[in-house]
């Protein structure tokens, strides 16, 4: 009975280890043979906690024809197995199953880029964030307020406060990081600029600064302008005169601006309308970008007080009202 017994007990080490060295052979195979792939590019997500063996069921599904146990087995007998990262990943064709694990404990996520244009609006970030499929959605229904106080901000507006720039993430970050990436950008920028701002300037904080800095950027992206215009608000600030811009005035009529500004859309009252109101507005109007900052905070010296646009992306100034209505004359009624 007891050689039965041996006999079986060998027999059973002996089945054991076959597997074992089926599973061996079949892991080593398979870490040198490119994995069959149904187009030359295939993108796949691992999310976080995924076994191995999940993750090769997700990169099946993403057309990347990986044996699931040779993967598995390949992935423990490594120790690679508690390494595996969650992210955004890319297999190209001729990719191997070594070479998409290590990959994988390496990190070596898939990157994609989004662009906030200088002088877009909040409203403007957000929707390009939502249109966006690489974005994940998590603040459909969060209320301004709400974004606030999970951003740590003590603003009572979001506008103007997300840095124009091209921010470079991994597939599937969420909409909420890429913004908290945009608050921290924009406010180490702003911080810089107004550390560095020229002495005597008439704005008490680095907030009104952004805010006449977003007015900057919505009325010119003539580079050469930019100081100058900077400086026509400051000395209007100065003077106590009204900054009468229109970009307030558009930002103020919101939906009801469709591409024309009417003299009854001048005279109706907004907290942005800058020709009902004296001073700054309550809030930027955009997000202002690091040359409209630099401008804002470095102004071009002179006398000027008005500046109309030439139409060729250029503005025409003037130190009096009766040039400037001459200029006006001359650009803007010889247009109509």
């Amino acid at each position: 009975m007891r050689t039965i017994k041996r006999v079986f007990l060998w027999g059973l080490v002996l089945l054991l280890a076959a597997i074992a060295a089926g599973l061996l052979g079949s892991a080593y195979w398979g870490w040198r043979q490119a994995v069959p792939m149904a187009g030359e590019v295939a993108d796949y997500v691992v999310d976080s906690g995924s076994t191995p063996r999940q993750i090769a069921q997700t990169m099946r599904d993403a057309g990347i024809e990986i044996q699931s146990d040779a993967f598995v087995a390949l992935a423990r007998l490594s120790g690679l197995d508690k390494q595996l990262k969650a992210g955004a990943y890319e297999a190209r064709r001729g990719d191997t199953p070594w070479r998409l694990l290590e990959r994988m404990a390496n990190g070596d996520m898939t990157q994609v880029r989004l662009t906030f244009p200088e002088g877009w609006t909040y409203a403007q970030i957000r929707a390009a964030l939502r249109t966006d499929p690489n974005v994940r959605q998590t603040l459909d229904g969060v209320s301004d307020a709400d974004l606030l106080h999970r951003l740590d901000l003590d603003e009572k507006s979001l506008e103007g406060l997300f840095y124009p720039d091209t921010y470079v993430f991994s597939p599937g970050t969420s909409d909420f990081d890429i913004l908290r990436r945009a608050v921290l950008a924009g406010r180490q920028a702003l911080d810089r600029a107004w550390a560095g701002r020229d002495p005597g300037l008439p704005l008490s904080t680095p907030y009104e600064a952004l805010i006449l800095a977003s007015i900057v950027e919505k009325e010119t992206g003539h580079d050469a302008d930019r100081g100058r215009i900077a400086g026509v608000f400051v000395n209007r600030l100065r003077l106590g005169m009204p900054l009468q811009t229109d970009p307030t005035v558009i930002y103020g009529m919101a939906d009801a601006y469709q591409g024309k500004i009417r003299k009854k859309d001048l005279e109706r009252d907004t907290p942005w309308n800058t020709y009902t109101r004296p001073g700054l507005p309550p809030t930027p109007i955009a997000s202002p970008g690091k040359a409209a900052l630099a401008a804002t905070l470095h102004p071009e010296s002179h006398d000027y007080l008005y500046f109309v646009s030439r139409g060729d992306g250029t503005s025409e100034f003037s130190t009096n009202l009766s040039a400037h209505n001459r200029a006006v004359g001359t650009y803007i009624l010889k247009r109509k």
